[in-house]
């Protein structure tokens, strides 16, 4: 499992459970067949055709022309995570048959960690109605039932009795394509040329879609018509080659095994799509350059411009402030100890040399093994482990203290030792160096973008070039420094100045250490401030704590074993505070109905009911994020609450009764019956959070 998909496991694919029309037909209906368009919730439905007339043996455009309120959706063909498409069944004279509906471009259509696909504002589904030549002049009635769900932060079914009235006509009226209708004709994806060219490599983890378009296109999305096969939430990166656009798309979690073809749509703009279909070849594509910027032309780096792009990046990269504190170190220990051998100095440059380029090699070394079992990872990519940030984060917060003049690391650490002393120096110039690249992860200076991207879409011996020509830049300034020590002499002489600078400095270190701590909260919120990023982000500010406990007790006694023991043993307590990781507990939900609500409640026990259905995505997202979530099971449990979960993925009168008597007609809907059987219900909001479903049960149940 990539880094990537540990971050993605709560958005894992949702089967769709397409409601049959038996149980639909129990829906309320709005409209009584006649022509016009029909008010229903959340929207407005009407059939409309581009002429009012057909000729015997002809064909004539129709649709189904949904406008919706705002921030209110429709699906596509393939509704994504969850939800379902519109559907006709037609009611139709003889002699007139209908053709399948068909769908338009979507858009992608986010909410929390998962991913529709669909339709907002107006949409139009063309239909092509066809009049055998028996058909005789006259008038004519179309009747149709049209069944849809409509969905915003809680989903709702829809369905409507529409009509159109037309005229069979010798000579039919030509068609006028304008209007919502004559829109969508022009938004149909387009069959394949043949001058074009779709092709499919299935991978480890990715399906790689290739599309020859003659042209260098800037952007393009893909879309399966078929359910379970990507993850349609993740990021597709779509990749600049000649002539065309490669997508990478996350194959969906449960896909085990590579289908036998992949049939999808590729999006190119607002206005043109294909339709294509291709045979999966199993393999995995190097990665290309990706596009940046909505750019139309491929960056022209090369090997040796890429080489000197990084170099320059790396020496820029001394001047970020993630990394200049620690250049500035190493200056002043140069200012120092310029009086001493000039060959010594020069071994100290390329000791700390050393150690950026050993650091540089480990960090290829790890991107080049992802890549060959399929991932995508690119220059930082450990910030995206909490493990890696908090270790970090604690490591330069540490070393701050140390500048901040809390305690002399370097007396503590080389005066407990008697021949260790001696080879300090060389060991903290390497050790150095290893820091200095830590530290310069989480920037990319100017320059480096364009190097980078180049170098992990090349062979490997050709991205390992291109980063130690990134790490001999980083090294640059110091190891020119140590061989021509008498450039020292243009800065200023040791004074006390060096102590208050040196403190000064811890300024940036502590600021870094704030950053990584934000960074690390947001890497358990979804990039949002939720509960779950806070108390992981306290769990680091503990360690922080417990660090400065560490630093006091160096700065107390210095020098001596006690204290260098002391402060290990609490540094390992701190590191091992953010890195622990509660498990949440799982419990069992019971079917809802009636028997068993009536029974929990005359048995004293408190009742939770989530009203819930599989093509929900609101549903989806307060399952995975509130109600499966530690805190939220805890209280349950502390209450003794039974859970019943209310399916109605497909239509059940019992539950719509149910639903009815709390005044609600959609899900999601989550109500808490308190122990008492005289007690009114509680209804929550639609959107839940923790700390809403926390305090209504405190509430409810106290």
């Amino acid at each position: 499992m990539t880094l990537r998909t540990i971050f993605r496991t709560f958005a894992v694919l949702l089967g769709l459970l397409i409601a049959s029309p038996l149980s639909q037909a129990q829906l309320a209906v709005v409209g009584d067949g006649g022509p016009g368009p029909v008010k229903a919730q959340h929207l407005t439905a009407e059939l409309v055709t581009l002429s009012p007339s057909i000729a015997p043996g002809g064909t004539l455009q129709a649709g189904l022309v949904i406008t919706l309120e705002e921030h209110w959706h429709v699906y596509w063909i393939n509704a994504g995570d969850s939800g379902e498409p519109p559907k006709i069944t037609w009611t139709l004279p003889a002699g007139i048959t209908a053709g399948p509906m068909q769908f338009p471009i979507p858009s992608r259509l986010p909410l929390g960690p998962l991913m529709d696909f669909g339709y907002e504002d107006t949409v139009a589904f063309p239909v092509q109605l066809s009049a055998a030549k028996s058909v005789k002049p006259g008038p004519i009635h179309l009747d149709a039932i049209v069944n849809w769900l409509v969905c915003r932060e809680v989903c709702i079914p829809g369905k409507a009795h529409l009509g159109l009235n037309l005229q069979a006509t010798p000579t039919a009226t030509p068609p006028q394509t304008v209007g919502a209708l004559g829109t969508a004709l022009t938004l149909l994806p387009k069959p394949l040329p043949p001058s074009m060219k779709y092709t499919v490599a299935g991978g480890k983890t990715d399906f790689v879609v290739t599309l020859i378009t003659g042209d260098t296109e800037s952007d393009a999305e893909f879309y399966p018509f078929d359910q379970e096969q990507i993850n349609n939430a993740a990021d597709q990166i779509a990749e600049v080659i000649p002539n065309g656009i490669r997508i990478r798309v996350k194959r969906s979690e449960d896909l085990k095994t590579l289908p036998a073809q992949l049939h999808g749509l590729i999006r190119l703009s607002d206005t043109q799509a294909y339709d294509v279909t291709a045979p999966v070849v199993p393999g995995e594509v190097p990665v290309a350059n990706p596009v940046i910027d909505g750019s139309k032309n491929a960056s022209a780096v090369t090997t040796v411009t890429a080489i000197g792009l990084a170099f320059l990046g790396g020496i820029i990269l001394n001047l970020m402030p993630c990394v200049f504190p620690v250049l500035f170190l190493k200056g002043l220990a140069l200012v120092q100890s310029s009086g001493e051998d000039r060959s010594r100095l020069r071994s100290h440059g390329l000791v700390y040399t050393l150690g950026i380029l050993v650091s540089f090699w480990v960090i290829v070394a790890a991107l080049l093994v992802l890549r060959a079992g399929g991932s995508q990872a690119g220059w930082g990519f450990q910030l995206q482990s909490p493990t890696f940030i908090a270790v970090l984060a604690a490591g330069l917060f540490f070393f701050a203290l140390s500048l901040a003049g809390q305690f002399d690391l370097g007396l503590s650490l080389t005066s407990v030792g008697g021949e260790l002393a001696q080879k300090q120096g060389y060991t903290g110039s390497f050790f150095t160096g290893v820091l200095a690249t830590i530290v310069a992860t989480p920037c990319t200076a100017p320059l480096m973008g364009a190097a980078i991207g180049f170098a992990l879409a090349q062979p490997a011996g050709i991205t390992f070039a291109v980063f130690t020509a990134l790490g001999l830049g980083l090294a640059a300034p110091y190891l020119l420094l140590s061989f021509n020590p008498a450039w020292t002499r243009l800065l200023p002489r040791p004074g006390a100045w060096m102590e208050t600078l040196k403190q000064f400095t811890s300024i940036f270190l502590f600021g870094s250490a704030i950053w990584l701590a934000w960074v690390y909260g947001n890497l358990y919120s979804g990039g949002a401030a939720s509960a779950g990023g806070v108390d992981h982000l306290a769990r680091l500010l503990w360690c922080f704590l417990i660090l400065a406990i560490a630093g006091w007790a160096l700065g107390k006694w210095p020098a001596k074993w006690s204290s260098a023991i002391t402060a290990l043993v609490l540094a390992v307590i701190a590191i091992a505070i953010p890195l622990y990781q509660p498990k949440d507990t799982t419990l069992v939900w019971k079917p809802y109905t009636q028997q068993a609500l009536d029974s929990a409640r005359s048995s004293g026990h408190p009742v939770f009911i989530d009203f819930t259905a599989a093509w929900c995505l609101s549903c989806q997202v307060n399952e995975r994020l509130v109600l499966k979530s530690a805190e939220v099971q805890k209280q349950f449990t502390a209450h003794n609450v039974t859970l019943l979960k209310a399916d109605w993925t497909q239509y059940d009168p019992e539950i719509t009764k149910q639903l009815a008597a709390v005044n609600r007609s959609g899900v999601p809907t989550y109500v808490i019956y308190p122990t008492s059987s005289q007690a009114m219900p509680d209804v929550l909001p639609e959107v839940l959070t923790k700390s809403i479903v926390v305090d209504a049960l405190a509430k409810d149940l106290k």
